[in-house]
């Protein structure tokens, strides 16, 4: 059998490069696809530093890496629309297609549903993947891979807009300005927020924020956040807020900043499982308060959001490296995060 190298997790801090057995197309509906660039994710540095994510635990050897695109080398007879040479973007999520959930179009809630790098699905630190055709979106041949890669991130982020249920010209408030927080704040501009107000405590971060769209930064180890929030919006709060630090102290800010019928979404994921909510103030302020959980449906937006440069998070990469050296992606992306926002493997 033809080998490939891949980027293997073994254990915690654990990660190898490795000749592993190239995957083959077994069915129809399957595509083959060389990768080229695969951007480093929170739960990758989960996965190397601790081994697990909640009740997703490493117990055999896992290849990383989700956010991706590549090169269609071979297509099952059943696939539509792609043909070997196709640049395309693929979304790692896939629902089984049988239960209520993936009929209700929420396949991102789905019992079985297979997600690169999660066990047990291999991911993308690889030189070839298979994935199911319909999860593959073709892109323009001008667009860059890495662009491809970051519609995953984007899809978050769209995702999260179309939960919140945001109207146009909302005043907006991103907490966390990582990966996540970043192409948030293009994607309530792209949906049509008038005014987005974006926090961190890195100045990195802050700067890029500004770069890509948000109308004030804020600095939380230099000014109270929700003091200045609020002064901003007249004591009201922000229509919408979106909660993309993961921390204890962002999700209790979420409720200090949120107006009365405003609605806060909470897209970080916090190593604690219980924090502190306010009833008595939900109820009298009747605000909301919805949770996401990766993304469904969104990936064809932000395919189209990236394909027609309406949105741009290109600027957000600030590190690349080969596959050989994926450790070292892992490292950075995890231990300086005053220098390194988006970190790329990429693979010629």
């Amino acid at each position: 059998m033809a080998k490939m190298k891949a980027a293997v997790l073994h254990g915690i801090n654990d990660l190898r490069i490795e000749e592993v057995d190239m995957p083959t197309v077994t069915s129809d509906e399957q595509v083959l696809i060389r990768i080229r660039a695969v951007g480093v994710c929170g739960s990758d540095i989960h996965y190397y530093r601790e081994g697990r994510i909640g009740r997703f635990v490493v117990k055999e050897p896992l290849i990383l890496g989700h956010e991706c695109a590549g090169e269609v080398v071979e297509v099952g007879r059943a696939v539509k629309g792609l043909k070997p040479g196709d640049k395309v973007a693929i979304e790692p999520g896939v629902g089984c297609r049988r239960c209520k959930y993936c009929h209700e179009g929420r396949y991102n809630l789905c019992p079985q549903e297979k997600f690169m790098a999660t066990p047990p699905t291999h991911g993308a630190f690889a030189e070839y993947v298979v994935w199911d055709g319909d999860f593959v979106f073709k892109l323009p041949d001008e667009t860059p891979y890495e662009a491809g890669a970051l519609c995953e991130p984007l899809a978050v982020a769209l995702h999260a807009v179309n939960i919140s249920e945001m109207k146009p010209a909302s005043t907006v408030a991103i907490l966390g300005c990582g990966p996540i927080g970043l192409a948030l704040i293009q994607a309530v501009i792209a949906s049509g927020a008038s005014n987005v107000i974006a926090t961190d405590i890195y100045s990195l971060r802050l700067n890029k924020a500004l770069e890509m769209g948000a109308t004030r930064v804020l600095n939380a180890k230099e000014v109270d956040v929700v003091s200045a929030i609020l002064e901003a919006t007249n004591g009201e709060g922000v229509d919408v807020v979106f909660e993309a630090a993961g921390s204890v102290v962002t999700q209790r800010q979420a409720f200090s900043v949120v107006k009365s019928g405003g609605v806060i979404v909470l897209v970080g994921m916090t190593p604690e499982d219980k924090n502190e909510v306010p009833l008595l103030d939900l109820i009298t302020r009747e605000y909301q308060v919805r949770g996401i959980l990766r993304y469904a449906n969104s990936y064809p937006q932000a395919v189209a959001f990236t394909a027609t440069g309406r949105v741009n998070l290109l600027p957000m990469v600030t590190h690349r490296f080969p596959l050989e050296k994926a450790v070292e992606a892992l490292e950075l992306a995890d231990t300086r995060k005053d220098e390194a926002i988006k970190v790329m493997v990429t693979m010629d």
